[in-house]
């Protein structure tokens, strides 16, 4: 029997029979390892390094990393004999982290599923349990976990409390997140959460100073948790941000997490978490 699947580009792969080897973005593989998916290798995007982020590799292990952007060849993929190679995409129409020249000349099709701002995160994990489903994979898993996380938010964002997230970009620039264009966002707010609009700026960030997200008075502070980010501990002698952190709470956000509902959950879980101790302080 053929086996086929098509990926939101609207590109369908047809095989003779079920891609067995599935090499993919980390992101992408850490998801499909959640859903009883082993990829054979997995490789990074051009913001990321030598080793594979932990903040996006999620339960990842004893997986092969191929490397990341210019790093990544199609030697390198090629390596692990992959069927088809697993990435994402933010536009709909071009793979995210490796280029489909190169997945081409390893002999492997690209699959990419859609996690660009323009898509709810319901379709996200629904996409990614379908392509799991059809690889051999789980048909569910994390659904409770989600939707009682879900729940603990809707409770925990009856308080009057605002929520900014950012990704640091140094001592001097702050990139502020921009909630409608991040589907984890987008349905924080659809859960209750107050999520503060950043002001002018980029398409998914607003590049400003510390202390303009100063001024807009968060109570609760997702920063940015990806290896690419800059570090909280290197922003300790930056006067705004130590201000920031007096005055607000702080807890990681990963705009990377793997697509599972697993890993969304725990996600959700944290912010309902810190809104419930914000909450009961107020």
């Amino acid at each position: 029997m053929g086996w086929e699947f098509t990926d939101d580009r609207g590109i369908t792969l047809r095989r003779i029979g079920r891609p067995e080897r599935v090499a993919a973005y980390v992101r992408a593989g850490a998801a499909l390892w959640d859903l009883g998916v082993r990829p054979v290798g997995v490789y990074g995007s051009g913001h990321d390094g030598d080793e594979p982020d932990r903040a996006k590799s999620g339960a990842l292990a004893d997986v092969p990393y191929l490397g990341a952007g210019k790093g990544l060849d199609d030697g390198a993929i090629r390596s692990v004999r992959p069927d088809i190679v697993v990435d994402v995409t933010y536009d709909r129409d071009k793979p995210y982290a490796v280029t489909e020249a190169a997945a081409k000349r390893a002999g492997a099709p690209v699959l990419a599923l859609a996690v660009g701002g323009d898509t709810s995160l319901s379709d996200i994990l629904a996409r990614f349990v379908q392509l799991a489903v059809a690889l051999g994979g789980e048909p569910a898993g994390g659904e409770g976990e989600l939707a009682a996380a879900e729940d603990a938010v809707r409770s925990a964002a009856s308080a009057p409390l605002k929520v900014l997230a950012l990704s640091a970009a140094g001592a001097r620039q702050v990139h502020l997140a921009r909630p409608g264009t991040w589907p984890e966002l987008r349905h924080l707010a659809e859960l209750g959460v107050e999520l503060i609009e950043p002001g002018n700026g980029g398409a998914n960030w607003a590049t400003t100073t510390w202390e303009h997200a100063l001024g807009l008075a968060p109570d609760l502070v997702l920063a940015d948790a990806r290896a690419n980010a800059v570090p909280a501990g290197e922003l300790d002698s930056v006067p705004a941000w130590e201000a920031l952190t007096a005055t607000a709470t702080v807890e990681p956000w990963n705009p990377e997490l793997p697509c599972s509902a697993y890993a969304y959950a725990a996600f959700l879980r944290s912010v309902a978490d810190a809104l419930e101790v914000l909450g009961a302080k107020r």
